[in-house]
């Protein structure tokens, strides 16, 4: 009797048991979809039905942005409208709107007709708006016949040649990308140009902007055709005779001639009137628009210590654009390595900049003055270099590499470099030798210390002996430089 009553006891906790486990995994169920749906498709629930935990807020809608979505809409249909009456849109075209921010570009493509439109961006909103990124598009290659950019989005970007190599996967043979940038200078529209390498620029126009706060943006028209590069005129390279040239275009010519004027009387005191020049330098990057740029390199050629120009200078003063620079100190002393070591986003090349790769003599300085070591130049700054060939005075042995090499495996014409050159005399080698190779022509800035036989400070009305060459002839390296397109000033 009693064991009768304890099985008859134990079934309902049997089947509660049971019953938990069945509601508990049923939970668990739920909520990995719910997961599921919100990580991997980009939003919180489907709009064809999908169940989750945690649906989307419902959007209520003020009058000020329902008017503000109206503005919008109408200003994309004007836009496209115009683009249809050229030929570069038409109703059968399957079109992208890339990273839109509300939606409205792409339901003013299907008011106006062009049905077959879809946009991307980083929070989806379907049906008209997918999630996925620019520079990771959900599509396959040559999925579309027109690809349209607004709201500045490519300005903004931090990827734009992942970006650019997106449109020009999924964009057709002979389909258009239009692009809406801020940007208003030539050199920007060059950049812009060099990014998608596979279109053809049709046209450049300005048109009314959206936003009043700025009168107007540049709209761009680019085609993409197979095999046609569109180069940056300033990489293209004239072979004649042992030198390549750089083919430099006229709107570079018009910024270097807006820059600070050389200095052709020589400087009785060089050491305060270059100064003084410097602070009057029309840096390039305060000029015109960088963005577009695939990598931003300085690279200072005689760095000493870090305190000499990259912490004291470049990283204060020199104008970036909000843009990270890749920095490269390039310093064959060892008195200067150890600091490098604590330097984060500053890579060290402890060799001499030179011609070729090869062991070097450099003349070392070996009683400097008290107001040196506090200026930062130590026991080992260099005085002078020479092959080991030719071997002379006082020297340490340092490898030399060809300079003009690196920088043609190191950067590319995407890339917006910056230059700082101090080399004790060693220009009037490496300048030429940059010349020969066409590595001039990936250099956009540089700031350069010119050794001659300038007058000494410490004794008026006599030259310096260290040096040979004549400020003349400095002032035919500034000029040959500036006529290659490179804007160059005089460092001190």
């Amino acid at each position: 009797m009693k064991a009768s009553m304890e099985t008859t006891a134990t079934k309902p906790n049997l089947v509660s048991n049971i019953l938990v486990r069945l509601l508990s995994f049923v939970v668990l169920v739920l909520l990995a979809r719910s997961a599921y749906i919100i990580t991997v498709k980009g939003r919180a629930c489907d709009f064809a039905g999908d169940f989750c935990f945690f649906p989307d807020t419902p959007k209520h809608t003020t009058p000020s942005s329902a008017a503000s979505a109206t503005r919008l809409r109408n200003y994309y249909s004007s836009v496209f409208q115009d683009l249809i009456s050229e030929g570069f849109l038409s109703p059968d075209s399957k079109s992208l709107c890339i990273e839109t921010l509300t939606g409205q570009d792409v339901v003013a493509l299907q008011d106006i007709g062009v049905i077959n439109s879809v946009g991307i961006s980083k929070k989806a909103s379907p049906p008209l708006v997918r999630y996925g990124p620019a520079f990771r598009q959900p599509f396959p290659d040559n999925t579309f016949d027109f690809e349209f950019s607004g709201d500045s989005v490519l300005d903004r970007t931090v990827k734009p040649v992942e970006f650019a190599s997106e449109v020009s996967r999924t964009l057709k043979p002979g389909g258009f990308f239009v692009v809406h940038t801020s940007s208003k200078d030539q050199y920007s529209l060059n950049s812009l140009l060099e990014l998608f390498n596979s279109c053809r620029l049709i046209r450049s126009r300005e048109i009314n902007a959206v936003d009043s706060s700025s009168p107007w943006i540049r709209e761009v028209v680019l085609r993409k055709e197979v095999g046609v590069v569109v180069n940056g005129n300033k990489e293209q390279f004239t072979r004649g005779s042992s030198v390549n040239r750089c083919n430099v275009p006229g709107y570079i010519h018009e910024l270097i001639s807006n820059a600070e004027p050389l200095l052709v009387e020589e400087p009785l005191k060089p050491w305060l009137t270059l100064k003084k020049n410097m602070k009057n330098a029309k840096y390039l990057s305060s000029l015109v628009d960088i963005r577009f740029k695939n990598r931003h390199v300085y690279v200072d050629v005689g760095a000493r210590n870090y305190g000499s120009s990259i912490g004291s200078w470049f990283k204060k003063q020199y104008p970036k654009q909000n843009k990270t620079f890749e920095i490269y100190a390039i310093e064959a002393d060892r008195a200067f390595h150890e600091e490098y070591r604590s330097k984060k986003g500053v890579k060290l090349l402890p060799f001499a900049a030179w011609v070729r790769n090869e062991t070097l003599f450099f003349e070392i300085n070996r009683e400097p003055s008290k107001m040196n070591v506090e200026r930062g130049r130590g026991m080992g700054r260099i005085q002078g270099v020479q092959s080991s060939s030719n071997f002379l005075g006082d020297s340490d042995k340092i490898q030399g590499f060809d300079f003009a090499g690196w920088l043609k495996t190191t950067v590319s014409e995407r890339d917006y470099v910056v230059v700082k050159m101090d080399v004790e005399g060693t220009e009037f080698h490496l300048i030429p030798r940059l010349f020969e190779t066409g590595a001039i022509c990936l250099i956009d800035e540089m700031f350069l210390e010119c050794h001659y036989n300038r007058w000494q400070r410490c004794c008026p009305g006599v030259r310096s002996s260290k040096y040979q060459k004549t400020y003349s002839q400095c002032l035919d390296l500034f000029s040959s430089l500036r006529k290659s397109g490179v804007l160059v000033h005089q460092w001190w």
